[in-house]
């Protein structure tokens, strides 16, 4: 099984292209599934997650193809003639329950795996299937599969109202309602730039759509949906991460392609930290040229709020900060698992609950480090940059899941690490 080594050796200088977003695609891939006509990805970024979605709508009957080094996904489900998602695939990834709604939207009925994923909480399917039963679907659960048809072959227009915001709801809520028979109205809808990129796609489709970015949306349904050709958003989080990369190392880094509006709380917690945050014509330029950072606390929420998908690399940053840094987790419990693994290169972490205290020190000591889930991977990887020596991070399969060329792009400003191959 592949390591990465990391040796910390000073500052980071020079510029970071960030890729399309993981969670964007992943949303936008099952789109496909609404039409007969092409639908081509640009912007599209090259992580196993993209590839085990290709797979799974493969599976469906939908052709896929990667163009462009991955970069562009050219797809077209002219002839979906399976109507069952498989446990062996769907087991892999939670996105893949993104395809029932679609099929459910277009052929009247499906048969999906209930999903896995990473190991950070229950996260349960059930605002998915809600959303959908509002929608007239009939679901029931039988030997781990969610059979789902809607009578008279079409879904009909109804109101959702979710009891707390979830992406992944919301996304199956719109692509199953743009086709049904009738007004729908999604309440406590998410906001995150996820939704208005899957919002901005489909309506390039055809579909009649209005309010994303806000927390009621709209959808008048269509009888069909028309190809498109639609470039996936900047990837949030990965933008965050590399953010952190100078904030902990010192230096100065530009990410091209970057927005301030994509995480607006993040940057804000960062200045309030010390470092300093500059638009540029190409993207966003980060510098930490004076001295440690201070302690700040932090808090995930939903969209606009501080993304819990940068609560693990935030750490590791708060671990070599001035002061006493309290982090507050409220999407997904169990999401400190990266906490012992930073303990052991010599952070100060109390965690009790869904809260950790943090309390920097100056240095971190390299040590041999194992990954939990996709964002503690990158932030043992962050920690590792800032520490004394050398820090060997394993179980980095779970790296590859959500961000591409890693070493590449860290080495490209300066940092010493390397992909040390397994035996496995």
């Amino acid at each position: 099984m592949d390591s990465i080594l990391v040796t910390g050796n000073g500052p980071l200088n020079g510029q970071i292209a960030i890729a399309g977003a993981k969670n964007a695609c992943l949303t936008l891939m099952p789109a496909t599934l609404l039409t007969e006509e092409p639908l081509t990805l640009t912007n599209a970024p090259r992580l196993s997650d993209i590839r085990t979605m290709t797979v799974l709508l493969q599976s469906l009957g939908a052709e896929v193809s990667a163009l462009q080094d991955g970069k562009v996904l050219a797809m077209s489900s002219h002839d979906i003639n399976n109507h069952v998602a498989e446990y062996d695939i769907v087991r892999k990834m939670r996105a893949s329950i993104l395809v029932l709604g679609p099929m459910l939207a277009r052929d009247g009925h499906a048969v999906v795996s209930l999903p896995g994923g990473c190991a950070i909480g229950a996260r349960p399917v059930d605002l998915h299937l809600k959303a959908l039963e509002a929608l007239g679907a009939e679901l029931e659960l039988k030997e781990g599969y969610v059979h789902a048809k809607a009578p008279g072959g079409r879904l009909k227009g109804g109101v959702i109202e979710f009891p707390f915001v979830s992406v992944g709801a919301t996304e199956n809520a719109l692509l199953a309602a743009v086709l049904a028979k009738g007004t729908t109205t999604i309440k406590n809808a998410a906001r995150e730039p996820e939704i208005v990129d899957l919002v901005e796609c489909l309506r390039k489709m055809g579909a009649h759509i209005e309010g994303e970015g806000s927390d009621t949306i709209l959808i008048e349904g269509v009888d069909r949906l028309n190809g498109a050709t639609h470039p996936v958003v900047t990837d949030r989080i990965e933008l965050g991460t590399y953010m952190l990369a100078p904030a902990i190392c010192g230096g100065e880094v530009e990410l091209l392609g970057g927005r301030r509006s994509l995480i607006g709380a993040f940057v804000e917690k960062l200045e309030e930290a010390g470092v300093t945050v500059e638009d540029t014509e190409n993207g966003l330029r980060v510098a930490r040229n004076n001295g440690r950072v201070r302690a700040v606390d932090v808090t995930t929420e939903p969209f606009p709020g501080f993304p819990t998908d940068l609560q693990a690399q935030m750490m590791a940053l708060l671990c070599t900060a001035e002061g006493t840094s309290v982090l507050e987790e409220k999407i997904f419990e169990n999401r400190f698992m990266h906490a012992p693994e930073l303990i052991r290169m010599g952070a100060n972490i109390d965690v009790s609950g869904g809260t950790a205290k943090v309390t920097g020190t100056e240095k971190l000591k390299g040590a041999p480090v194992m990954a939990t889930d996709l964002r503690a991977s990158v932030s043992l990887i962050l920690a590792g940059l800032a520490a004394e020596g050398e820090t060997t991070v394993s179980r980095v399969y779970h790296l590859d899941r959500g961000y591409e060329h890693v070493v590449r792009k860290l080495s490209g400003v300066g940092a010493k690490i390397e992909r040390i191959k397994g035996d496995g």
